[in-house]
């Protein structure tokens, strides 16, 4: 039987663990596994059906500090990151039990037009596809509110971190877990009883997700990649401490997220200013190391591919007259790892390909501007638009330039995993991907509109109507 042999990306001579590779025939033995078990499951009242899941939030909570050190081993985040994400996840979870009675109960109106029952159905089988770099949530905010909403699901995570995220998924119910890479995922999302699909991740893979998804007429939820503009309007005011969250904005995860500050846009006129403060509060805060070492708040990039990409990233800016200004500060040997230093890059134009693309890692352009006017269009640039973010002392000019934006998402004031709230719905416009996770319609997007419907003409005591008629 093939294996995925995961490494400690800060440690690569370091295995953490092994899964086996699902084939087809175990994709469709695991399909049909929660096919036979959705149905029992739907039937039961949402009640019964969040108070297994809060049942379930509480044994992985109990689990949380060893759950935190097998993340941190897969995938090179931080320990504390880890615990932040896996303790994130249940506060998510207990947030759609919360809200899901409600949200999805049917609604019913019984007026002089007729009786009708609009109910939330479940799909049935719901199929999630999911990254490496915030395993745990990125799974947790598909798999809560499918099965909340009655369905079962069949979670392939990413080969690059699927050990603890298969540990979360045996506490819930009604989950099965597949292994591999895209042979396993094409398997799943073409399966003729997935009847959903859910997917976070990057472009070129979302493009083929659709795709698969498409011919077989199968409902899906994509979640991609953004290039995000930081703005900092010409009255911005920023404290000591909004600059530290301003850094971590860019690099927590080792810039390996896909709502990351990602362009940085300051006045011309405050530039040297801006800078002197980015630099002082990324060495106050952004410490390179393994993981497991205690204050270190930044590790490795997720591969050896993920390094090297950055690092040309990084060279290509300096052919182009870019400077790169080194943030931070390192603790201990870095040397055994896929470590990237992380990087300011300053002089370049809105066409260099640190701009133009989504870098996924710790390098950030600092770009001038010199007119409010011109910011709309460089920030619009491109086929991407998750989130952005605008900083200013005035928050009614900010919310004004956020309004023309194009981004699913704008932070005020913030950016990244400190602006986000559970009851805003995420996710992207143009190529960035299409439904929305958190929130209510993060919930409504795994369940289907059931109609039940009885006019009034054709209730006891009703007029009737022609058979050729027209709806009135």
């Amino acid at each position: 039987m093939d294996v995925i042999r995961r490494e400690n990306p800060a440690r690569v001579a370091e295995v953490v663990g092994r899964v086996p590779v699902t084939d087809a025939d175990g994709v469709d033995a695991a399909v049909r596994r929660a096919g036979e078990a959705w149905r029992e499951w739907a039937a039961r009242p949402i009640g019964d059906r969040v108070a297994v899941l809060r049942e379930a939030a509480g044994v992985i909570d109990g689990r949380t500090g060893e759950l935190a050190v097998l993340l941190a081993r897969e995938s090179g985040k931080p320990l504390a990151d880890c615990r932040g994400e896996i303790s994130f996840a249940l506060t998510y979870l207990r947030w759609v039990c919360d809200n899901a009675p409600r949200v999805l109960a049917p609604a019913e109106i019984d007026d002089a037009a007729g009786r009708l029952v609009v109910r939330r159905a479940p799909y049935g089988v719901v199929g999630c596809v999911t990254p490496w770099n915030a395993p745990v949530i990125l799974a947790m905010v598909k798999l809560a509110p499918a099965l909340a909403a009655g369905n079962a699901v069949v979670l392939k995570p990413s080969p690059l971190a699927p050990l603890a995220v298969s540990e979360v998924a045996a506490a819930l119910p009604t989950v099965e877990v597949v292994h591999g890479g895209a042979p396993a995922g094409r398997a799943l999302v073409t399966h003729p009883a997935v009847r959903k699909v859910a997917f976070t991740g990057g472009d070129a893979a979302g493009r083929e997700i659709a795709a698969a998804a498409g011919s077989m007429l199968t409902s899906s939820v994509m979640e991609l990649g953004g290039n995000d503009p930081a703005i900092f309007l010409p009255d911005f005011a920023l404290s000591g401490d909004d600059y530290e969250r301003l850094v971590m904005a860019t690099f927590a995860t080792s810039g390996q997220v896909c709502m990351a500050a990602k362009r940085l846009y300051v006045p011309r006129a405050r530039m040297a200013e801006f800078t002197e403060a980015y630099t002082a509060a990324a060495e106050r805060v952004l410490v390179v190391g393994d993981p497991l070492t205690p204050g270190v708040t930044m590790g490795p990039v997720i591969s050896g591919p993920a390094a090297d990409r950055i690092r040309a990233l990084v060279a290509g800016s300096l052919s182009r007259g870019g400077t790169a200004v080194p943030l931070g500060r390192a603790v201990g040997g870095l040397e055994s790892g896929y470590f990237v230093t992380p990087t300011l890059v300053t002089g370049l134009d809105d066409q260099a390909p640190l701009v133009t693309e989504e870098q996924f890692g710790p390098a950030v352009p600092l770009l001038p501007y010199d007119t409010e006017e011109e910011l709309p269009a460089r920030a619009n640039a491109g086929d991407l638009g998750l989130a952005a973010s605008v900083w200013s002392a005035d928050e009614d000019r900010a919310f004004g330039l956020a309004a023309r934006l194009e981004a699913g998402y704008v932070f005020v004031n913030t950016h990244n995993r400190t602006g986000m709230s559970l009851r805003a719905p995420f996710g992207g416009v143009k190529r960035s991907g299409y439904g929305r996770e958190y929130g209510e319609e993060g919930l409504l997007e795994y369940v289907q509109s059931a109609v039940v419907h009885a006019p009034a003409a054709f209730r006891d005591g009703g007029a009737g109507l022609p058979a050729t008629a027209y709806p009135a």
